[in-house]
C-alpha cells in the first residue's frame, strides 16, 4: 500500500512539486497458505466476497481442488485464470490474456487479485495489475523457490520484448505476500537447482553465514527440496528454513532502500550483468537459475584475476556451483556474447557496467574501470577452468521445459501479430521504421485503420488475447 505527501511551491517561471511516497507491504511465512483452518488469505478477501486467482496451469493441476475447496470453505467466489508462461511466452499477449480476465471479472480499483505461482507468472500479473486502471492491488502466493527467494522480494513486474529481458515493466508493490515454503515439496528438482542460484548469488556477495551453510548442505537440500520432501532429516530441514529466511531477510535490507532502483550500483545485481544474454539467446533458453550463475561464475573468475577474491575463494565458489548441477559456462558464451551483452547492460546502468562480484566472499564491490581486452582475457580464463569440471562446466537440465510452463506451446505468431501491428501503426503515424519494420501500403486511410482493428478483435487468427472467449496466452483452448 501506498501513501504520498507533496508540497507545491511558486517559482518565478513555475511551479516546484516535492512528492514522497511511503510504501507499505507485508511478508507472511505460512505453512498450509490454502488449508482451511488457516483463514489469513481469506481474511484479505471478505470485505469483496470474492477473489480472481491468476495461477500457473501446472501449480492449479496439482493444487487447483485445494484452492477451489479453500475458498469455497470460506463462503468466498472464485474465478481462476490459468495460463502458461515461460521466459519466451513472458509476452504482451500474455500480459494482455491478465488483463481481459481482469476486466470480464470486473476487477474494482482496490480490490487484490491473487497471484499463485512462480517468479514468471508473479512478474507479468504484478505489471498487469501496475498497468490496469494504472494501479490495481495484488496479493501474492508463489511457490517456486526462485518465487519465494528473489521475485517476492523485489516490487519489480515486467514482460520481456524481443530477445530483451524485462525491458516493458514497472514498479508496483503488492498488498501482501505469503510464504509458503510447503509448495516445494511437490516442486520437480530441476526446478529446486534454478532456485538454488539465487541463494548462491544473495550469500556470496551479502551473507557469508548462508554461504556456509549452503556450502555443507548442498546436496541435500536439492535432493530433499529444501527438507520439505517426506523423510527428510530434520537437520536439513532447520538448515532450509534458516537459509531460507535469512536469504529473504538480506533481500529485503538490500532491496528495500532501492525499490524503485535510482542507485544502480546494486549488490543482488550479481550475477546479472551478462546473465540477460545467456538466458534469451539459445533458441531453447536456459533457465534462469542456469544463466545467472554462468554469469556469477565467470564474474568470481573475472574477481580472481582482479585478486579480490583469493584462489581459495574463486575455486570453494566454482565448487558449489558445480555439486548443484548449476551451469558455470555455455558453448555459446564467447566474445561476441560478451560484447553484445556489456553493450546491453551498459545502457540499462547508465553508462557505467557497475559488475557486482564478491570480495571477498559474503561482501563486494563493482568493477567499472575495465575494457574488453580484460575482459575477454578472463573469459579465456575461465573456459580453460571449465575443462576440469564436469560437463566442462554446463549444468544438468540447464535448459526449460514442459515445467517452465509457456515455453513448449508458446505460439510465436503472438508477439509478431504485436511487431506487425507495431509496424502498420509507425505508418499510420507516419514513422515507417519501427523494430526495421515498414509497410508502405498503409496509410491513414480508414480501410488501413480497419485492417489493424481486424487483427486485434476477441483474440483474431493471429492469436491475440480475449481470455473471455476461450483463449490462454494467444492460443484458442
Amino acid at each position: 500500500m501506498s501513501n504520498f505527501e507533496a508540497t507545491v511551491e511558486v517559482t518565478k517561471t513555475g511551479f516546484h512539486v516535492d512528492g514522497y511516497e511511503k510504501i507499505s507491504y507485508d511478508f507472511t511465512f505460512l505453512d498450509g497458505v490454502f488449508h482451511p483452518q488457516n483463514s489469513q488469505l481469506a481474511d484479505c478477501y471478505r470485505h469483496w466476497g470474492r477473489v480472481l486467482a491468476v495461477t500457473d496451469l501446472n501449480v492449479y493441476n496439482v493444487y487447483g481442488e485445494q484452492i477451489e475447496n479453500y475458498f469455497e470453505h470460506y463462503g468466498l467466489e472464485l474465478k481462476v485464470h490459468k495460463t502458461k508462461i515461460g521466459e519466451k511466452a513472458k509476452t504482451i499477449p500474455t500480459f494482455l490474456s491478465i488483463v481481459d480476465s481482469m476486466t470480464e471479472f470486473g476487477i474494482y480499483r482496490k480490490e487484490p487479485v491473487l497471484v499463485v505461482g512462480g517468479g514468471l507468472v508473479t512478474d507479468v500479473a504484478g505489471f498487469a495489475c501496475a498497468a490496469y486502471r494504472r494501479n490495481t492491488n495484488f496479493i501474492r502466493v508463489p511457490t517456486t523457490v526462485i518465487g519465494l527467494i528473489d521475485a517476492s522480494v523485489s516490487i519489480k513486474v515486467a514482460v520481456n520484448y524481443g530477445n530483451y529481458k524485462n525491458r516493458l515493466g514497472a514498479y508496483h508493490a503488492p498488498m501482501h505476500t505469503f510464504l509458503d515454503f510447503t509448495f516445494l515439496k511437490t516442486l520437480p528438482t530441476a526446478q529446486i537447482r534454478n532456485g538454488f542460484a539465487e541463494l548462491i548469488k544473495i550469500s556470496t556477495c551479502a551473507h557469508l553465514g548462508t554461504f556456509n551453510l549452503l556450502d555443507k548442505y548442498c546436496e541435500e537440500l536439492i535432493k530433499t527440496g529444501f527438507g520439505r520432501a517426506d523423510g527428510a532429516p530434520k537437520e536439513v530441514r532447520e538448515a532450509a528454513d534458516k537459509i531460507n529466511k535469512e536469504g529473504i531477510h538480506v533481500m529485503l535490507k538490500l532491496e528495500t532502500p532501492n525499490l524503485h532502483e535510482i542507485g544502480l550500483d546494486r549488490v543482488i545485481a550479481y550475477g546479472h550483468t551478462w546473465s540477460p544474454m545467456h538466458e534469451l539467446v539459445p533458441e531453447t533458453p536456459l533457465r534462469h537459475g542456469h544463466a545467472i550463475s554462468i554469469d556469477m561464475a565467470y564474474s568470481a573468475t573475472l574477481a580472481n584475476n582482479r585478486k579480490l577474491i583469493s584462489d581459495a575463494e574463486h575455486r570453494r565458489i566454482l565448487s558449489l556451483f558445480s555439486r548443484a548441477g548449476l551451469s558455470m559456462d555455455h558453448h555459446m558464451f564467447d566474445e561476441e556474447i560478451l560484447d553484445r551483452g556489456t553493450a546491453a547492460i551498459l545502457k540499462t546502468r547508465d553508462g557505467k557496467l557497475r559488475a557486482a562480484v564478491p570480495s571477498p566472499i559474503g561482501a563486494c564491490t563493482f568493477i567499472n574501470d575495465i575494457d574488453a581486452e580484460e575482459l575477454n582475457a578472463a573469459l579465456r580464463r575461465h573456459k580453460q577452468l571449465m575443462q576440469e569440471y564436469p560437463r566442462n562446466g554446463e549444468g544438468i537440465e540447464a535448459y526449460v521445459d514442459a515445467s517452465d510452463t509457456g515455453y513448449t506451446e508458446n505460439n510465436k505468431q503472438e508477439v509478431k501479430a504485436i511487431e506487425d501491428a507495431a509496424a502498420q501503426a509507425g505508418s499510420l503515424n507516419g514513422n515507417s521504421h519501427i523494430h526495421g519494420g515498414c509497410n508502405p501500403e498503409i496509410d491513414g486511410t480508414p480501410d488501413a485503420l480497419n485492417s489493424i482493428k481486424e487483427k486485434f478483435t476477441n483474440g483474431s487468427a493471429k492469436g491475440l488475447t480475449n481470455a473471455a472467449n476461450g483463449f490462454i496466452n494467444g492460443a484458442r483452448i
